[in-house]
């Protein structure tokens, strides 16, 4: 049974929306919550607007926190992320965060940040606050035009690459590079990814192949985001189960069974 007050909850304004590219991104600022993050970690929020359609909150990556206010970026998917990219400026949503374990890094040791997608919202508030963006290194793959995304920031402060996949041959392309990239920061780096699971999967299987240290963020479904519902439970790595909202998101990669075919 989900927890009536979850905790860390407090009620937030919009204080704007960006809608880069086409409608179905938004990047949507809330008033700052006060809270100390890890890139990696998520929240969940639910308009104060909506009763019970849609029923349950949403969980999204914290893509960082400014003077601006805290950021989201949302990719619309469905009834409930539909909604959200319709809020306005002075709107009230719950929210309750930061939550779940976050990416474990060093600022000395140097990163390969590999994002799928959405899977670059988590990658904005480490590039930006790292203490030294030369360390880092950044590929993206994705479908939509790269426009759509905050890329173009990224690239001015850190190495940066993007690759669109939009037929077999790119797929294969951008397999290739992810490899020789994950080979590169094998011996003295770290590999850092978040995506889609057919992205995970080849990150896991390529980083085993180079015998890296990788960590994977997972994109699961939650309904509670505290561990209460048992909606986002995944299989560990030779039986067993994880729970993605308070054992992760971010798990090693050889912790997580990913359903590899």
């Amino acid at each position: 049974m989900m927890m009536s007050t979850p905790p860390n909850c407090c009620t937030l304004q919009v204080l704007g929306l960006e809608k880069p590219g086409q409608d179905q991104f938004v990047h949507l600022i809330l008033e700052d919550p006060g809270w100390r993050w890890t890139p990696g970690q998520f929240l969940m929020l639910r308009p104060c607007a909506w009763e019970l359609d849609p029923f349950g909150a949403r969980p999204f990556s914290i893509a960082d926190v400014d003077e601006q206010g805290l950021h989201l970026y949302v990719q619309v998917a469905g009834r409930g992320t539909r909604r959200l990219a319709g809020l306005e400026p002075g709107e009230s949503l719950t929210v309750w965060g930061p939550l779940g374990r976050g990416f474990v890094y060093d600022q000395e040791t140097p990163l390969l940040l590999l994002a799928g997608g959405m899977g670059l919202a988590p990658f904005v508030g480490l590039i930006r606050n790292h203490l030294d963006p030369l360390r880092l290194e950044l590929l993206f793959g994705h479908r939509q035009d790269v426009s759509c995304y905050p890329f173009a920031e990224l690239e001015k402060t850190t190495l940066a690459w993007h690759f669109q996949d939009v037929c077999p041959d790119d797929l294969r392309q951008l397999q290739e590079v992810v490899r020789v990239k994950i080979r590169n920061y094998a011996a003295e780096g770290l590999v850092l990814a978040c995506g889609p699971l057919p992205f995970l999967r080849m990150v896991k299987a390529l980083g085993a192949e180079c015998r890296a240290r990788v960590q994977i963020s997972l994109e699961t479904t939650m309904m509670c985001g505290v561990g209460a519902c048992l909606g986002c439970v995944v299989q560990a790595e030779g039986g067993g189960n994880l729970q993605t909202c308070v054992q992760g998101p971010v798990f090693r990669a050889d912790e997580v069974g990913l359903g590899e075919e």
